[in-house]
């Protein structure tokens, strides 16, 4: 007899959550499925970012000169990252973190700028904020990373009020019966069986968009978070090198691997990091990292992707695994599928909610004969 007000104890908190943060995570995941096609689009209509217009192959020039010249146009307290060509004839993208935020692109064999584009500016670049913030920063972050969360409750609770009492459940969705029979199959039998994968893609959002959720994973495991090296105080020993020197110091721990990001911090008291790709990391832009004395090139730290504790190395698969990446085109097709699927389900699930509380169409006339109350 408890098990009549226990599902409808589950049913309660199933309707409200959902109703509550369904549109959310609804609007999110189908932003997330159209930056999925977005961004293929916005390479074809700016190729003047994307593609430098010395030919291909051309011997790029230093590094250093650019840098200055990010300085001398931005200030001192610019921190700047470095993303280096990735296939022959692509641009040096620049991000710029400072009195402007956005991304420089340039040729790499002859420095020449060939655009930029702020932060927010541009269709793509406001879906991405839209999608991972809200247009709120740290503080959607964080509201975006609570509704993810919340899935997985949702997930849970659907499942309970799913769950049949004869195997194999029945996963008939008859679009025969009338609209509101066959949304409610479609939200029933479609979060039962694709919930788990839309669980793996909510689930890998909340991690990044929530940095400390990584750090609560290790410190559960009883690891320690690792942090970037502290470069040392007192002045430097030995020359200051330049940037070009710099990476060249860093490529010596991982010779021959192709460069992901090199972070440039704002002042000498915040260590360089380059970053790598390495042949068995699964992180497209690479993970494993040198950090280096701004000024010197003092090796601080050196740190493999599998080096790092469980809370900071997952990001290597979490980030391919959300955007798709890592499983190719297949992978990336069913990811931007899976973003129409949480928002029908949330927009299903209003619906039946909505139809369902309103007076059906006999008793709405049968009220309206009704003399009025005096």
């Amino acid at each position: 007899m408890a098990r009549a007000p226990l599902r409808r104890l589950w049913l309660r908190l199933h309707r409200w959550i959902g109703l509550t943060l369904g549109p959310l995570l609804g609007l999110t995941a189908l932003l997330g499925a159209v930056l999925v096609v977005a961004l293929p689009l916005d390479r074809l209509a700016h190729p003047t970012f994307f593609t430098a217009a010395s030919p291909a192959g051309a011997t790029a020039l230093p590094l250093e000169p650019l840098r200055q010249r990010i300085v001398a146009e931005f200030g001192p307290k610019t921190r700047m990252t470095l993303r280096p060509p990735r296939e022959p004839g692509d641009t040096l993208w620049v991000l710029v973190r400072g009195p402007w935020d956005g991304t420089l692109y340039v040729d790499p064999a002859t420095g020449a700028e060939q655009g930029r584009r702020g932060t927010h500016e541009g269709a793509y670049n406001l879906l991405f904020e839209l999608h991972s913030s809200l247009l709120l920063e740290d503080t959607g972050k964080g509201v975006l990373a609570f509704a993810a969360l919340a899935y997985l409750f949702l997930l849970a609770t659907g499942l309970v009020l799913w769950w049949p009492r004869r195997w194999p459940p029945s996963l008939r969705i008859a679009l025969d019966r009338g609209l509101l029979r066959g949304l409610f199959d479609l939200h029933r039998t479609g979060g039962a069986v694709l919930g788990l994968l839309i669980a793996v893609s909510v689930f890998t959002g909340a991690y990044m968009a929530w940095r400390p959720l990584g750090d609560v994973i290790s410190a559960t495991l009883g690891q320690t978070p690792i942090k970037p090296p502290k470069v040392p105080k007192g002045p430097p020993q030995g020359p200051h090198l330049t940037l070009d020197e710099l990476v060249a110091r860093a490529q010596q721990v991982f010779p021959g691997q192709p460069i992901g990001y090199v972070q440039v911090p704002a002042g000498p008291d915040r260590p360089l990091r380059v970053r790598f790709r390495l042949a068995d990391d699964p992180h497209p832009n690479g993970i494993s990292s040198v950090w280096l004395h701004p000024l010197t090139g003092e090796v601080l730290a050196t740190r493999r992707w599998q080096d790092l504790d469980t809370g900071s190395g997952a990001v290597a698969i979490i980030y391919p695994l959300h955007t798709g990446m890592l499983g190719g085109p297949l992978h990336e097709a069913v990811t931007a599928l899976l973003g129409p699927v949480l928002a029908g389900l949330s927009f299903t699930g209003v619906w039946l909610w909505w139809r369902r509380r309103a007076p059906s169409p006999a008793v709405a006339a049968t009220d309206a004969r009704r003399p009025p109350v005096s």
